[in-house]
């Protein structure tokens, strides 16, 4: 590792006494990477937000010397994460955006990314109008069809790219399979795991390499924090991550990753009331006159369902639906700006994973820098709606979407 090095010798030893098989989810949430304060004691993880720290000779300091690289609120949040993961190591950036560029900044011009073709829009327009401008080749595939993805492979990928479920389309992708071949080609895996977050799904455990997720969403958990974070137990990758983030900059506010650990502590109860209420949602809405069809991988009618009981241990809170207009065919977009502007506990609103529900509507929010003849190969049409079922009385969530579908009769 660098000097700048974000581990110091107690949180090191601290991941060890919290190994991931010994203790249960939810205890690691709360404890993994964190003890009382050794000078007064506070059994809260103190903000540190001094940028530099103090040298006791010229290069010689007690593991941090500037925040940019390596800060003790940061590290503990870090540590608690990858723990969570089942890893040891975990990098918190600026934004998720800035997690995957940070690991873009792994490769050279002339490699080439084989990725998802279903997946978030800001991560398209990251590789096809920034990276692609740096001589990385991208090509985009259907992850779930393991003859597409071999037939994409070529000698000089390094990279495989994936989210499961896909966004927005829900798609689920088989992990140890898509882990097999990229190894058998000498390629590392990422896993986009934001729509599950580490409580329902461990990529790790599966193969994959490093796992990314948008804290954003469902870690933070309260829409109130811009966050990614980047996660790998595989030690040379991990040295390869601190420098690429120490150089490029783009480390997580020291305020926000204190944020992001003090919500990791609800994160499994959380999660699990997103799920309850999104079950409970996409099964009311698969007899809806007013809904075409429900995509949500807990339903029976998912046609990967048996994927997502094999590969998740829950099935998370995010729902899409295509809708059905007043003539019975598809919703027109007069008919779906009714249905988002009735809405009473949801919120017509960009991202996800906050205890609040949220709709949106990706082919003109979420997805809008996709073009459309894109949009609409992959099956992303005006009348498809995603929801991010929060954590309100599921009575109220269900009413809610009713009385909203029931304005595009009126």
């Amino acid at each position: 590792m660098v000097n700048c090095a974000s581990f110091n010798i107690s949180l090191v030893e601290l991941k060890m006494s919290w190994n991931p098989d010994e203790f249960g989810f939810d205890t690691r949430a709360v404890h993994a990477g964190q003890t009382p304060d050794p000078g007064n004691g506070a059994v809260v993880t103190p903000i540190v937000l001094s940028s530099t720290f103090v040298h006791s000779e010229p290069g010689v300091h007690k593991g941090y010397d500037y925040s940019r690289c390596g800060n003790p609120t940061r590290a503990s949040y870090e540590s608690c994460v990858a723990n969570l993961e089942g890893a040891r190591f975990g990098f918190a950036n600026a934004s998720g955006t800035m997690g995957v560029t940070t690991i873009m900044h792994l490769l050279e011009s002339g490699d080439h990314v084989v990725a998802g073709d279903d997946m978030y829009a800001g991560m398209y327009r990251l590789f096809e109008q920034v990276f692609k401008k740096n001589g990385i080749c991208f090509d985009y595939v259907d992850m779930s069809d393991s003859e597409r993805l071999e037939a994409a492979m070529r000698p000089e990928t390094r990279l495989v790219w994936m989210e499961t479920p896909t966004n927005p389309l829900m798609k689920m992708v088989d992990i140890r399979a898509v882990a097999d071949i990229s190894h058998a080609h000498g390629a590392l895996l990422a896993v986009d795991n934001t729509f599950m977050s580490p409580v329902f799904q461990q990529p790790l455990a599966l193969g994959a390499d490093l796992v990314m997720h948008s804290t954003t969403k469902y870690i933070n958990g309260h829409s109130d924090v811009i966050g990614g974070v980047i996660i790998t137990d595989d030690e040379e990758l991990a040295e390869r991550l601190e420098f690429m983030a120490n150089a490029v900059g783009g480390s997580q506010s020291i305020f926000d990753s204190y944020l992001c650990l003090r919500s990791l502590k609800t994160l499994g109860i959380r999660m699990r009331a997103h799920e309850s209420n999104a079950k409970a949602l996409a099964k009311h809405l698969e007899n809806h006159s007013g809904v075409e069809r429900v995509f949500y991988p807990g339903l029976k009618s998912h046609p990967q369902h048996d994927l997502a009981q094999k590969q998740m241990s829950g099935m998370g809170g995010m729902i899409s639906i295509f809708l059905k207009g007043k003539n019975g065919g598809m919703a027109s977009m007069e008919e779906v700006i009714r249905m988002v502007q009735a809405v009473k506990v949801f919120t017509l609103a960009e991202s996800l994973g906050g205890v609040e529900s949220l709709v949106s509507h990706p082919s003109t929010m979420t997805h809008l820098s996709m073009a459309k003849d894109v949009q609409l190969s992959l099956g992303i049409t005006e009348n498809l709606i995603r929801l991010s079922v929060g954590i309100e009385n599921v009575e109220d969530i269900i009413h809610d979407i009713d009385q909203a579908l029931g304005s595009i009769g009126g």
